[in-house]
Protein backbone atom coordinates (compact mmCIF):
# COMPACT_ATOMS: atom_id res chain seq x y z
CA UNK A 1 0.00 0.00 0.00
CA UNK A 2 1.30 3.44 -1.43
CA UNK A 3 1.17 6.58 0.85
CA UNK A 4 -1.32 7.83 -2.31
CA UNK A 5 -3.34 5.14 -0.92
CA UNK A 6 -3.17 5.71 3.01
CA UNK A 7 -4.16 9.37 2.44
CA UNK A 8 -7.23 7.95 0.59
CA UNK A 9 -7.93 5.72 2.97
CA UNK A 10 -7.57 8.04 5.91
CA UNK A 11 -9.89 10.97 3.75
CA UNK A 12 -12.61 7.94 3.43
CA UNK A 13 -12.77 7.04 7.02
CA UNK A 14 -13.08 10.53 7.88
CA UNK A 15 -15.73 11.48 5.29
CA UNK A 16 -17.78 8.32 6.56
CA UNK A 17 -17.67 8.15 10.31
CA UNK A 18 -17.88 12.06 10.76
CA UNK A 19 -21.05 11.82 11.72
CA UNK A 20 -20.69 8.73 14.15
CA UNK A 21 -18.05 10.04 15.77
CA UNK A 22 -19.90 12.97 16.62
CA UNK A 23 -23.06 11.50 17.66
CA UNK A 24 -20.57 9.33 20.12
CA UNK A 25 -18.40 12.42 21.15
CA UNK A 26 -22.34 14.27 21.89
CA UNK A 27 -23.91 11.36 24.41
CA UNK A 28 -20.10 12.12 25.81
CA UNK A 29 -20.18 15.62 26.25
CA UNK A 30 -23.64 16.48 26.26
CA UNK A 31 -22.97 19.71 24.22
CA UNK A 32 -23.22 20.30 20.24
CA UNK A 33 -19.95 22.84 20.00
CA UNK A 34 -18.30 20.63 22.70
CA UNK A 35 -18.90 17.61 20.59
CA UNK A 36 -17.80 19.08 17.51
CA UNK A 37 -14.48 20.51 18.60
CA UNK A 38 -13.66 16.85 20.64
CA UNK A 39 -14.13 15.05 16.35
CA UNK A 40 -12.33 18.11 15.22
CA UNK A 41 -9.57 17.21 17.60
CA UNK A 42 -10.26 13.01 17.39
CA UNK A 43 -10.11 13.19 13.82
CA UNK A 44 -6.72 15.34 13.64
CA UNK A 45 -5.07 12.83 16.34
CA UNK A 46 -6.09 10.23 13.78
CA UNK A 47 -5.07 11.59 10.42
CA UNK A 48 -1.76 12.29 12.03
CA UNK A 49 -1.42 8.99 13.96
CA UNK A 50 -2.09 7.57 10.56
CA UNK A 51 0.48 9.35 8.73
CA UNK A 52 3.36 9.27 11.42
CA UNK A 53 2.54 5.20 11.61
CA UNK A 54 3.10 2.75 8.67
CA UNK A 55 -0.34 1.25 8.67
CA UNK A 56 -3.39 1.09 11.31
CA UNK A 57 -4.90 -2.16 11.38
CA UNK A 58 -8.20 -1.02 12.59
CA UNK A 59 -8.97 3.10 11.91
CA UNK A 60 -12.46 2.68 13.31
CA UNK A 61 -10.99 1.12 16.94
CA UNK A 62 -8.26 3.83 17.14
CA UNK A 63 -10.36 6.91 16.71
CA UNK A 64 -12.69 5.78 18.96
CA UNK A 65 -10.45 4.84 21.21
CA UNK A 66 -8.60 8.47 20.77
CA UNK A 67 -12.44 9.93 20.77
CA UNK A 68 -12.91 9.03 25.11
CA UNK A 69 -9.36 9.53 25.74
CA UNK A 70 -9.47 12.95 24.50
CA UNK A 71 -12.53 13.58 26.26
CA UNK A 72 -11.28 11.98 29.51
CA UNK A 73 -8.02 14.20 28.67
CA UNK A 74 -10.59 17.13 28.43
CA UNK A 75 -12.35 16.58 31.56
CA UNK A 76 -8.90 16.67 33.59
CA UNK A 77 -8.37 20.50 33.00
CA UNK A 78 -9.22 23.17 35.46
CA UNK A 79 -11.75 25.40 33.54
CA UNK A 80 -13.69 22.58 32.83
CA UNK A 81 -14.99 22.54 36.45
CA UNK A 82 -17.64 25.27 36.19
CA UNK A 83 -20.99 24.94 34.35
CA UNK A 84 -22.60 27.58 32.58
CA UNK A 85 -26.58 27.15 32.74
CA UNK A 86 -28.95 28.79 30.63
CA UNK A 87 -32.34 28.48 29.38
CA UNK A 88 -33.99 25.58 27.55
CA UNK A 89 -34.98 26.59 23.55
CA UNK A 90 -38.98 26.18 23.25
CA UNK A 91 -39.86 23.69 20.54
CA UNK A 92 -41.31 24.79 17.25
CA UNK A 93 -43.68 21.72 17.09
CA UNK A 94 -43.72 18.39 18.51
CA UNK A 95 -40.99 15.85 17.68
CA UNK A 96 -40.89 12.73 17.14
CA UNK A 97 -39.59 11.85 20.41
CA UNK A 98 -39.80 12.95 24.17
CA UNK A 99 -37.46 15.95 24.47
CA UNK A 100 -37.63 15.76 28.24
CA UNK A 101 -36.69 12.18 28.73
CA UNK A 102 -33.47 12.98 26.22
CA UNK A 103 -32.85 15.90 28.93
CA UNK A 104 -33.28 14.21 31.43
CA UNK A 105 -30.96 11.23 30.59
CA UNK A 106 -28.06 13.55 29.08
CA UNK A 107 -28.14 15.30 32.44
CA UNK A 108 -27.99 11.95 34.42
CA UNK A 109 -25.36 11.07 32.26
CA UNK A 110 -23.30 14.78 32.18
CA UNK A 111 -23.27 13.81 36.05
CA UNK A 112 -21.44 10.30 35.75
CA UNK A 113 -17.85 10.04 35.99
CA UNK A 114 -15.82 10.71 32.81
CA UNK A 115 -14.88 7.24 32.65
CA UNK A 116 -17.85 5.78 33.60
CA UNK A 117 -19.89 8.00 31.10
CA UNK A 118 -17.63 6.33 28.52
CA UNK A 119 -17.90 2.67 29.44
CA UNK A 120 -21.81 3.27 28.60
CA UNK A 121 -21.45 5.14 26.04
CA UNK A 122 -19.50 2.12 24.18
CA UNK A 123 -21.30 -0.39 25.83
CA UNK A 124 -25.21 0.80 25.02
CA UNK A 125 -24.28 2.94 22.06
CA UNK A 126 -21.90 2.30 20.44
CA UNK A 127 -22.93 -1.43 20.88
CA UNK A 128 -19.65 -2.19 21.69
CA UNK A 129 -18.89 -5.93 23.86
CA UNK A 130 -16.93 -6.21 27.45
CA UNK A 131 -13.57 -7.00 25.51
CA UNK A 132 -14.16 -4.77 23.05
CA UNK A 133 -14.86 -1.72 25.58
CA UNK A 134 -12.03 -2.98 27.83
CA UNK A 135 -9.26 -2.96 24.68
CA UNK A 136 -10.64 0.88 23.60
CA UNK A 137 -10.20 2.21 26.93
CA UNK A 138 -7.01 0.05 28.19
CA UNK A 139 -8.84 -1.51 31.04
CA UNK A 140 -9.82 -4.74 32.41
CA UNK A 141 -12.80 -6.50 31.44
CA UNK A 142 -13.85 -6.53 35.32
CA UNK A 143 -12.94 -2.90 35.66
CA UNK A 144 -15.76 -1.98 32.81
CA UNK A 145 -18.30 -4.69 34.20
CA UNK A 146 -18.10 -2.63 37.54
CA UNK A 147 -18.00 0.66 35.38
CA UNK A 148 -20.92 -0.61 33.63
CA UNK A 149 -22.91 -1.79 36.61
CA UNK A 150 -21.62 0.99 38.72
CA UNK A 151 -22.66 3.77 35.70
CA UNK A 152 -26.43 1.81 35.50
CA UNK A 153 -27.12 2.04 38.92
CA UNK A 154 -26.73 5.76 39.13
CA UNK A 155 -29.00 6.30 36.06
CA UNK A 156 -31.29 4.71 36.94
CA UNK A 157 -31.37 6.43 40.45
CA UNK A 158 -31.31 9.50 38.58
CA UNK A 159 -33.92 8.41 35.92
CA UNK A 160 -35.80 6.65 38.27
CA UNK A 161 -37.39 9.28 40.48
CA UNK A 162 -38.14 11.82 37.32
CA UNK A 163 -40.34 9.37 35.36
CA UNK A 164 -42.48 8.11 37.78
Amino acid sequence: MTRDDDDDALHAFVEGRRTALFRSAYLLCGDRDEADDLVQTTLVKVVVGGRRHIRLDNIEAYARKTLVNTFIASRRRFWRREHAHGELPDYAGTPAFDPDTGLLVRAALDRLSPRQRAVVVLRYWEDLSVSATAEALGMRENTVKSHTARGLAALRAEVRGELV
